[in-house]
């Protein structure tokens, strides 16, 4: 390649990073994109973005890397330009990163709004969040059975989630069970899509959002942008809710990109009042006015409820949570420790002297997680590491607080509890006010 064209990594996570490619540089003769760095997710680094989604200009696809190769990758590949373009990180590691990347020799650049929201011929209705696991799910339901209410057609798009085959990955379309298998999902897209395919809504997801909403507006009077992370949208919005986190207070002005999505908030949504303290919801409440005082601020909880609470009443159990939101989520707080406390379990087991293979290594690298066991399933192996590790597990009952039926994918032979939750608005204003307001305007009602 000649040396007039500026050589880019693109420092990623399989989501964010594709986006930023397909709009800011494929395509463009100035840009060589040599290579993505992959952080977060497991299993990501070691592929290729295809040729047949990277374009003419890259003929043989460009790899990904493990971003811990980054200083040898801007030498080795002669790179000028690194763009970080992923989720849900601290401020402090942000700039220890783009520290690390100009010390190597190279620009460092945060990529916004104005080259990667692509404008749909539909309104569309965005919810994001200061952090992974605020609440982001039950509110986009929330969303939807509003607008739904109203007679509207909705599809939900979902933030990436590109695990596999990223060619076969293009445009992702699901409206019933069967496509979660046919598209050979993991764990953590199912958390995302099944929810929404039980309710019979129908969503989208995938890598190349310019044709994913060509297709959605297809079959809908509204988008709702169902985002992932703390992420801001890829959609140009009309209508931006973000959700905002009493249990980790100060931290919408500490991650990146969650302070964006609270400048861009319309209405911002304080979720889990109902277990937060007077305090931590103030100190939200303060930042929000700080930050973004003509918003609309909701006031929100997400009680639970559990299909077979005699099995946790004095019983030891183990407390199965999401993921994403244990582990670069940093939260300790999820919907089976509460069904574990409010149903008065006697002991909260802990996992970690039963974990097994990629179980046990998520363990050592996110040891905060401490008693908690992380559903993490990736791939085929994590998945059956998972099952292993609770089968291992010295306790009366699982509780399981991901949003799927666990029992789909793994095979549990203890007794299972399911842990259910929804939103739920405290007083007014509401998003049902809200968002009646808003079609009223577009004139959608």
């Amino acid at each position: 390649m000649s040396k007039n064209r500026r050589n880019v990594i693109i420092i990623g996570a399989a989501g964010r990073d594709f986006h930023n490619f397909n709009t800011v540089y494929r395509g463009k003769a100035e840009y060589n994109v040599v290579a993505f760095t992959a952080a977060q997710i497991p299993d990501i680094d070691g592929r290729k973005y295809p040729a047949e989604l990277a374009w003419e200009l890259y003929p043989d696809g460009i790899p990904i890397y493990s971003q811990d190769q980054l200083p040898e990758l801007i030498h080795d590949l002669d790179v000028d330009l690194c763009a970080f373009s992923y989720s849900d990180v601290s401020y402090r590691e942000v700039m220890s990163v783009a520290s690390e990347v100009n010390a190597a020799g190279a620009d460092f650049v945060l990529i916004g709004t104005k080259e990667t929201m692509i404008e749909s011929s539909k309104p569309v209705i965005s919810v994001s969040a200061v952090r992974t696991g605020c609440g982001k799910s039950q509110t986009s339901r929330k969303v939807i059975e509003e607008l739904m209410g109203l007679g509207l057609k909705v599809v939900a798009i979902r933030h990436p989630m590109p695990y596999g085959d990223l060619a076969v990955q293009k445009v992702q379309r699901f409206a019933e069970l069967e496509d979660l298998e046919k598209h050979n999902c993991t764990i953590e897209e199912m958390e995302e899509y099944e929810p929404h395919v039980v309710r019979g809504n129908v969503i989208y997801a995938g890598i190349d959002y310019e044709a994913i909403i060509r297709q959605a507006e297809k079959e809908a009077d509204v988008i709702v942008w169902d985002g992932g992370n703390n992420d801001f949208p890829f959609y140009k919005t009309d209508l931006m809710i973000t959700i905002a986190d009493p249990h980790r207070p100060g931290d919408e002005l500490n991650y990146y990109p969650g302070e964006t999505n609270l400048r861009l908030a319309d209405v911002v949504l304080i979720n889990k009042m109902e277990t937060a303290s007077p305090e931590n919801i103030q100190v939200v409440r303060d930042n929000i006015e700080k930050i973004n005082p003509d918003s609309v601020v909701v006031d929100a909880a997400s009680p639970i409820s559990v299909d077979k609470p005699g099995l946790i009443k004095g019983k030891r159990v183990l407390a199965v949570e999401d993921g994403p939101t244990l582990t670069h989520g940093g939260t300790k707080l999820g919907a089976a420790i509460v069904a574990a406390r409010k149903f008065g379990a006697s002991a909260i087991v802990d996992p970690r002297p039963f974990a097994v293979g990629r179980i046990q290594e998520t363990f050592d690298i996110y040891p905060e997680i401490g008693s908690l066991l992380p559903a993490m399933g990736y791939g085929k192996e994590q998945i059956k590491d998972l099952e292993e590790t609770i089968n291992n597990t010295d306790c009366d009952t699982v509780i399981v607080g991901t949003p799927i039926d666990l029992s789909r994918v793994v095979k549990i032979n203890k007794p299972m509890v399911r842990v259910g939750y929804d939103l739920q608005e405290i007083g007014t204003p509401n998003l049902h006010d809200v968002l009646k307001e808003f079609t009223e305007k577009r004139g959608l009602s």
